[in-house]
């Protein structure tokens, strides 16, 4: 299957700007994805962390802003 190619500036969004909040954004969703939770998106991918910037991409996941 393809990789897929999603520009990192929207991605940056969901996470307020900052790309160590993007990465750790992904890489929990990958895990909780590769842990047997139900892709957001359609068509899912086999690879978790393309599933995971795909739903971060289209807004289904976000960062926690800390206060």
């Amino acid at each position: 299957m393809d990789r897929i190619n999603i520009p990192l500036e929207s991605l940056l969004i969901a996470s307020n700007g900052s790309i160590y909040k993007l990465a750790i954004l992904a890489a929990k969703r990958a895990i909780s994805l590769s842990d047997g939770e139900k892709p957001l998106v359609e068509k899912p991918s086999e690879r978790m962390l393309d599933n995971a910037l795909r739903e971060i991409r289209e807004g289904k996941i976000k960062a926690k802003d800390k206060k």
